[in-house]
């Protein structure tokens, strides 16, 4: 298998990452290969049996350079000084045939020196659930990291549950910059490694951006879009710890994450958030603290700090604003409006409140707008009927609203319901359930399944999710 490497990271100084291989496995299988991803990075995966030494970790390619990188991070808000891939290992970085660069990383390739204790492994669950999301939001349009390749290992990974199938997920990213990489070098005070990187992440993400500060609004611009963005297909992320925004605006880390079924603002699905603290709603607000530690650390490197100081709290200050717009502008396009007004975040609000008071599905419901029978998602129809005359009234000036809300919801998300019965599958053996869903999801706008879009059955509710560690 050839993978042309064209690696950056690895040259940075010695303080960024550890230097190490992936640890060999029992039996490497392949459970799953992304063949247009492959094309799209100029790899040739050639016999899948060789494929699976390199995907599950037993061979290291000519040209990689594995390493574990250093971060830190806010973890639930508690501070931890010094985190780090506890199981993951960076290959090295491809330039695809689009021109960009992209980690390739494989997740649960044995332990690191930051595994805090731990196997370092993944199980066949979190890798097939990761797998299919993350391939769900990209064909949403979302900016995510990507799935290239899972493998089996042969090998049981002891979980509270008992042992468990292990895997290995190969990863695709921009990059695996986050904010906990910035935090790790301000805390420590190793301020020449911190504009390493700041230099670092402009050149590679942001080349437009004029020093920490231009890199502070970029990322915050790309965070507040990505925010809205999840919000628009009722995604929630479940662990929105400072180690898990990515620098490069992307949807990184698919641990104990999940779309909602019926609307509530306050759902949670992780199983380890009982405050809380990462619920649908309050991701726009975690996303500005998230931000705020990130200009925390940058500011570190600044020498007229009061300067600085103040440009950054204007541009923390500013992110609320970003989030409501680019929310706006996503939500409108759901209910058929391209020339938002001020007065349109009314009667998406509106909406939003029937569907909370019904328990409406949230995918279905917006769906349904464009045609005769999208009372029916509603119990109380009296209410939603006065609310579709004002919507009717409003859309009326729209060119085309049918199509704007045809192309703005899906007709498919990768419910949780089926996601664990895919899994429940693959453990057995029967990857069809994955096949069909990575079909399905593959085309969510158009996609024709009623089975898949149908909401789960009261005993088919999953009402919590699990980090894979």
């Amino acid at each position: 298998m050839h993978i042309p490497f064209d690696n950056s990271y690895a040259a940075l100084p010695d303080a960024f990452y550890t230097a190490l291989s992936p640890t060999a496995v029992k039996a490497p299988q392949m459970l799953a290969v992304n063949a247009d991803l492959a094309q799209l990075l100029g790899i040739e995966i050639g016999d899948l049996t060789q494929a699976a030494q390199v995907f599950a970790g037993n061979v290291v390619p000519d040209g990689a350079a594995p390493l574990a990188q250093l971060y830190a991070g806010h973890q639930f808000g508690n501070w931890n000084p010094q985190l780090g891939d506890g199981r993951a290992i960076l290959l090295g970085e491809v330039l695809g045939r689009d021109g960009i660069r992209r980690d390739i990383q494989l997740k649960g390739s044995g332990p690191t020196p930051y595994s805090r204790g731990g196997d370092g492994r993944a199980w066949l669950g979190p890798v097939l659930r990761e797998y299919v999301v993350s391939e769900a939001m990209h064909a949403l349009g979302i900016p995510t990291t990507r799935a290239l390749a899972a493998a089996k290992t042969g090998e049981a990974i002891w979980r509270d549950t008992g042992a468990m199938p292990g895997a290995v997920l190969t990863r695709v990213a921009r990059s695996h910059l986050r904010v906990g990489t910035f935090q790790v070098f301000a805390h420590r005070g190793q301020i020449e490694d911190l504009k390493t990187l700041t230099a670092y992440a402009i050149q590679r993400h942001y080349p437009q951006a004029g020093g920490p500060m231009g890199l502070l609004r970029a990322v915050c611009a790309a965070q507040a879009d990505l925010i809205a963005r999840w919000m628009s297909v009722g995604f929630i992320h479940g662990v929105m710890n400072t180690d898990n925004a990515s620098i490069a605006g992307e949807t990184i880390d698919y641990g104990p994450c999940a779309f909602m079924d019926a609307f509530d603002a306050g759902r949670v699905f992780s199983s380890i958030d009982r405050q809380g603290r990462y619920a649908y709603g309050n991701q726009p607000n975690i996303a500005v603290w998230n931000m705020a530690q990130l200009a925390t650390a940058l500011l570190q490197q600044m020498e007229n700090k009061d300067a600085a100081v103040k440009e950054a709290t204007d541009v923390i200050h500013a992110m609320p604003d970003q989030i409501a717009t680019a929310w706006q502008k996503h939500f409108a396009a759901k209910i058929g409006i391209t020339h938002v007004t001020a007065r349109d975040t009314t009667l998406i609000d509106g909406l939003l409140e029937l569907m909370q008071a019904d328990g409406a599905d949230f995918t279905n419901s917006f769906r349904a707008l464009p045609g005769e029978n999208a009372r029916d998602q509603f119990t109380d129809r009296t209410a939603f009927d006065a609310w579709s005359a004002r919507w009717q009234a409003r859309i009326a000036s729209e060119p085309d609203p049918a199509a704007t809300m045809n192309a703005a919801n899906p007709a498919l998300v990768p419910r949780n319901h089926r996601i664990e019965q895919m899994i429940q599958a693959a453990v057995s053996g029967d990857m069809t359930p994955f096949d069909r869903l990575m079909q399905a999801l593959a085309t969510p706008f158009t996609a024709k399944d009623p089975d898949l879009a149908r909401p789960p059955a009261p005993s088919e509710i999953v009402p919590a999710t699990f980090c894979g560690t």
